[in-house]
Parts: structure tokens; C-alpha cells; sequence
């Protein structure tokens, strides 16, 4: 006598009809949940083997397994089929004609104060300067003393300055790694730095952080009149022929004479407008003769030797070349704003 029981047979037969007629992939779960879930009609005689006697438990189990087994592989055959009827479908309604052209990305470029950066570095470099770098967290030393300013100068003030420790500010320019260079080589030489430097600062033309180039030489011939040629030279190669440019008489404790200087505002043509403050000129950067107390605090005679530095920020450069108003353009990030430039 079987004791498997009766409609097991009839159950199978069942199961794959559901199976074949399922139409999609949560379909399908559902058949395979009716039949094999916790609550399936399999399990359910899976469950009732212990109403058996137990010389029977065995070869029934062993059948009921076995349908199991059977369904199970007729239910993985059909998630195959589905499947590829799937892709089928989404290949037919998302068909690609490859003879047709592509549509081509965009290309990108260089940021524009990469741009101008690098004109710079490359005009320097051809009137044989030498680029160098130095770290943006500076000692008080390098960023003021050594460059003759005192204790009580203004810049000095937590208010200009961002201090990350009592003896430790973000550098507010790069004329420290002036001191750093002078101090370790002899002269003549021609230097350069550009970098990051940072200020308490904020409008139209400032921002808390910048880049700035700083030049210097130092030689036994070198004069305010070879500074005031390699700038104007400097601002025709990176403004283009017939900028305007003018120096006006100013101070700094570092250099003496001292002047800076301005470019004319392309903005408004110098008619006057926000961004030049009404005054028709956009001040780009100072410049002078070294100081004497600057060149002996680097070990330098200044009996014997004598130099010239300037420095100037970048930013300023690159928004009369694109025409912004803002300096926060450069920094915000917008694609929008970027692609234009």
C-alpha cells in the first residue's frame, strides 16, 4: 500500500500549471509562496508526516521531498525565462540605432585662475626667475618680524589676521617664503612664489582666501626701474596689449620707496562703478624696494646688495579678463558661471 499521499501527484501537476501561467517576476513569487511558503500547500504536507505511522514517515517524506525539488526547479526555469523576456523587451523598446552620430560631451578646461597662474609662472620663468613654494601655516616671525613689521603694527590684530596658534597664523601673504629663500641662499637671484594666502576680508573684490604672486630680486645693480618695466611687461602679458596701468607713491614696512599698482577698470572702462569703488582703477598689488632692515634680517649687507619685490593677487587678473563683479564667482563652483569663462 502508498503511503504517499493520493493527491500528491495531482498537487505537482498543479503547481507547475501556476508556474507556466505566471506572468511576471512577483507573479511568480506568489505561485512559489502558494505552494512552498511557510503556509504552502507542500509544507503543509510536509507538516502532517507526523499524523503517519512511523514505519511510513520515511518514503513519504522522501516523496514529498522530492515534488518539492521538482518544483522548486520548474520555478527557477520560468525566473529564467521571465527574465530574459525582460531584457527582451527593454532592448526592443530602448533599441539604440548605432549608425546614428554621437552626441558628444562637453569639454572641459582649465579654471581661470589656473589659467592666469599658469601665463604668470610661464612669463616669470622666462625672465629667469626660479618658482618656489613654502607652507601656508607661517610663524608670526616669517609673516611680520622678519619683514619689519613690530608687535603693535595693525595687520598683526586677530581682526585681519587668522591665527591657529599663539605663534602660528594662515599666512596673510607670500612674502614669506621671501624670507625663507633669502635667508637660506646667497645672492643674486630672482625668485618667485605663488599660493594660497589668507585675511580677514570680504566684498566684491576681497575674499578670506586668495592667491597672490610675489617676485623678488636681489642683485648690486637691481633698481626701481627694472621693477617698473617687469610690470608693465607682466600686465601686457596677461592683460594683453594697450592695458593701462599707473603706480601710485604708498607704504609698506618691507620695501622702501613703496608704491602700488593699479589697473584700469575694464568693467566700466573707468568710468567709475561699483566694483572699482567710483574710482575707475582696480588696485592689483604692491610693490617696491626691499628694505634694508628686511634684507639684514635674512643675513644680507645692504651695503653690497639690493632688490625689488611685488606682489599681487590673481583673482583680480581673472575677473577683469571675464568681466565678474565678484570675486565669490571665481569660488562658487557654478558650472553655469565656469563654462562661460
Amino acid at each position: 500500500m502508498s503511503v504517499v499521499p493520493p493527491h500528491l501527484e495531482a498537487l505537482e501537476a498543479e503547481a507547475r500549471h501556476a508556474v507556466a501561467e505566471a506572468s511576471s517576476a512577483q507573479a511568480l513569487a506568489e505561485v512559489r509562496a502558494g505552494f512552498l511558503g511557510r503556509k504552502g500547500s507542500v509544507s503543509a504536507l510536509l507538516r502532517g508526516i507526523g499524523s503517519l505511522d512511523p514505519s511510513e514517515r520515511g518514503a513519504a517524506g522522501a516523496e514529498i521531498n522530492r515534488v518539492k525539488q521538482r518544483i522548486e526547479e520548474c520555478v527557477a526555469a520560468r525566473r529564467t525565462e521571465l527574465k530574459s523576456g525582460e531584457q527582451a523587451r527593454a532592448l526592443s523598446e530602448h533599441r539604440i540605432d548605432v549608425s546614428l552620430p554621437g552626441a558628444g560631451g562637453g569639454r572641459g578646461h582649465l579654471h581661470p585662475l589656473t589659467r592666469v597662474r599658469r601665463e604668470i609662472e610661464d612669463f616669470l620663468w622666462s625672465r629667469g626667475f626660479s618658482l618656489e613654494e613654502g607652507p601656508e601655516v607661517e610663524t608670526e616671525y616669517n609673516n611680520f618680524e622678519a619683514l619689519n613689521m613690530p608687535a603693535h603694527h595693525p595687520a598683526r590684530d586677530t581682526q585681519d589676521t587668522f591665527f591657529v596658534a599663539s605663534d602660528r597664523v594662515l599666512r596673510t601673504h607670500t612674502s614669506p617664503v621671501q624670507i625663507r629663500a633669502m635667508t637660506e641662499r646667497e645672492p643674486p637671484f630672482a625668485i618667485a612664489a605663488l599660493g594660497r594666502v589668507y585675511r580677514h576680508d570680504l566684498s566684491p573684490r576681497h575674499s578670506p582666501m586668495f592667491q597672490q604672486v610675489e617676485g623678488f630680486v636681489v642683485g648690486r645693480e637691481t633698481s626701481f626701474a627694472e621693477l617698473k618695466g617687469l610690470l608693465f611687461s607682466l600686465a601686457e602679458h596677461v592683460m594683453g596689449d594697450g592695458v593701462e596701468i599707473r603706480f601710485r607713491s604708498s607704504f609698506f614696512p618691507f620695501t622702501e620707496p613703496s608704491a602700488e599698482l593699479d589697473l584700469r577698470c575694464l568693467l566700466c572702462a573707468g568710468d567709475g562703478c561699483v566694483t572699482c569703488s567710483s574710482t575707475g582703477w582696480i588696485e592689483w598689488g604692491g610693490c617696491g624696494m626691499i628694505h634694508p632692515k628686511v634684507l639684514a634680517n635674512c643675513g644680507i649687507d645692504s651695503r653690497e646688495w639690493q632688490g625689488f619685490a611685488f606682489g599681487m593677487g590673481l583673482e583680480r587678473v581673472a575677473m577683469l579678463r571675464h568681466n565678474l563683479d565678484h570675486i565669490r564667482l571665481l569660488y562658487d563652483g557654478d558650472v553655469r558661471v565656469l563654462e562661460q569663462l
